[in-house]
């Protein structure tokens, strides 16, 4: 269900716009590969984006406020340093997690089910 989803939506992002990832995303997509070249292969319509100083800064303010309402993660990654680069990179993020990321990035434009 969630992969004709996400296959869907990303095919409708390319049309309207370049895709974009990051050494996170990479690393979270790369599980499912034996080499990195199948991994490189997979995703080789992305554009690779560097991990920007100001999106580690406002990932750990995210997830400040995030430990401040209760929350029980103890490491703001990956899903605080996504969405924040998103936001400093003014792009849009694909997730099924949307919740979280209005939430905590309420300005980031979000491509959600």
């Amino acid at each position: 269900m969630w992969a004709d989803w996400s296959e869907g939506a990303l095919r409708k992002a390319a049309e309207r716009s370049t895709l974009a990832i990051n050494p996170i995303i990479f690393a979270e997509v790369s599980m499912k590969f034996a080499r990195i070249e199948d991994a490189d292969l997979a995703l080789a319509d992305f554009t690779r984006e560097p991990l920007p100083d100001e999106a580690g800064f406002l990932s750990g303010k995210a997830f400040l406020a995030y430990r401040k309402r209760g929350g029980t993660k103890r490491s703001p990654l990956p899903d605080f340093y996504v969405g924040a680069h998103a936001v400093i990179g003014r792009m849009a993020l694909l997730t099924r997690d949307a919740a979280r990321y209005r939430t905590y990035f309420p300005g980031l434009t979000l491509i959600a089910p």
